[in-house]
C-alpha cells in the first residue's frame, strides 16, 4: 500500500510495481483494496488511524529519513517495524545543503545581496574558517557526515548528541550542560535533530539566548526543536543575525506565517535533502526485498527513542 503525497504517488505505485513483480501495489487513496491483504505500507503523511486498520501489517516503510509524520499517530501499532529511507543520496544532499548555507551565514551573503540590490559597493572581510564554530545538534548518519565536510572546509566543529558521540576533530558533548555550552560557544549553529519527545521545544528563549550576539541558526532537522515565537523574537530584537529554515511544525508553511516577514530568514522549503525519485525508488524496493526475504532490514526505527 501507498500513500504518499498526490503528486507522486502514481509515481512510487508505478516504481514498486516495476521492482516488485509479483506484489499488488495499492494507493490508498485511490485504489479498492481488502486491508487484510496488505502486508506493508510505504507512506509519506499517513492520515491518523489508517495504519491501525491494516490487520497484518508486516512493517512500514518511510517515504524520508524522519519518521514523525508515523509516529505523530497515538494508534500506530507499535509491535509493526517502521523503517526509515537511508542512503547515500540523503546524505550527500544534506552534507552540501549545511556546508552551502554555513558558508552564506560565515561569508555574509545576505549582507553583500542587499548591498547589491542598493547597488552599494561594500567590502566584507570575515576571519577564516578556522576562527569560526560550527556547533551540530545531531550526530547521526546527516550529522556525522555534514560536520566531516566542514572540518575538512577548516571549520572548529563541535557536536551535541543524547549518546555524546565522537568523532575525530569534532569535539563531542551531551547533556543539558554540553548542549549549553554548544550554544554559547558556537557563531554558527546547525541542528539536524530527529523529532522526539526529548527535542520537542528544545531550543525556546533561553537557549536561543544563549547564542552570541550575531550569530546565525541554521534548521534541516525538525520544526519541533524551535520554540517559533523565541526564535522571532530573538532575530526582531537583532540578537540572532539570520535563520535559515528547512523545516516547520506544519507544512507547507502558510503564506500567513509571520516567518515570510521576519527579518533576516531564508525558507527553504524542506528541500534540503529532498532524494531524487529514481535514487529513492531503488533503496524502497531493496528494502522491501530484503525485509521479505529475511524478516529484517538496516534502519528500523527504535520505538523507545522515535529515530
Amino acid at each position: 500500500m501507498v500513500r504518499t503525497d498526490p503528486e507522486t504517488r502514481d509515481w512510487w505505485k508505478e516504481t514498486l510495481e516495476e521492482g516488485l513483480p509479483g506484489f499488488e501495489v495499492y494507493r490508498w487513496d485511490e485504489d479498492d483494496f481488502d486491508p487484510a491483504e496488505i502486508d506493508y505500507a510505504v507512506v509519506w503523511m499517513p492520515p491518523l488511524g489508517a495504519l491501525a486498520g491494516l490487520p497484518n501489517l508486516k512493517a512500514v516503510f518511510s517515504v524520508g529519513a524522519g519518521v514523525t509524520h508515523i509516529l505523530r499517530d497515538q494508534t500506530y501499532p507499535v509491535s509493526v517495524p517502521i523503517i526509515r529511507l537511508v542512503n547515500e543520496d540523503l546524505r550527500n544532499r544534506m552534507t552540501e545543503y549545511v556546508v552551502l548555507h554555513v558558508l552564506r551565514c560565515h561569508r555574509r551573503l545576505p549582507d553583500i545581496e542587499r548591498a547589491n540590490a542598493d547597488r552599494t559597493w561594500r567590502q566584507y572581510i570575515e576571519p577564516l574558517a578556522k576562527d569560526v564554530t560550527v556547533g551540530i545538534l545531531g550526530l547521526g548518519n546527516l550529522g556525522r557526515a555534514a560536520a566531516d565536510a566542514l572540518t575538512r572546509i577548516g571549520y572548529r566543529v563541535q557536536g551535541w548528541s543524547r549518546r555524546g558521540r565522537s568523532m575525530d576533530g569534532v569535539k563531542g558533548l551531551s547533556g543539558d550542560d554540553g548542549l549549553n555550552q554548544l550554544l554559547s560557544s558556537s557563531q554558527i549553529v546547525v541542528s539536524l535533530l530527529p523529532g522526539t519527545a526529548e527535542t520537542a521545544d528544545l531550543l525556546d528563549l533561553g537557549r536561543l539566548r544563549l547564542m552570541p550576539q550575531g550569530s546565525f541558526i541554521i534548521n534541516a532537522g525538525r520544526g519541533e526543536t524551535i520554540v517559533d515565537e523565541a526564535l522571532r523574537e530573538c532575530l526582531v530584537s537583532g540578537h540572532l543575525a539570520g535563520a535559515t529554515l528547512d523545516v516547520f511544525r506544519s507544512e507547507p508553511l502558510a503564506s500567513s506565517d509571520p516567518y515570510w516577514s521576519t527579518p533576516n530568514v531564508l525558507i527553504t522549503c524542506h528541500t534540503a535533502s529532498a532524494i531524487l525519485p529514481a535514487v529513492g525508488g531503488k533503496t524502497m524496493v531493496d528494502n522491501i526485498l530484503s525485509f521479505h526475504s529475511q524478516g529484517n532490514v538496516e534502519h528500523v526505527v527504535d520505538m523507545a527513542q522515535g529515530y
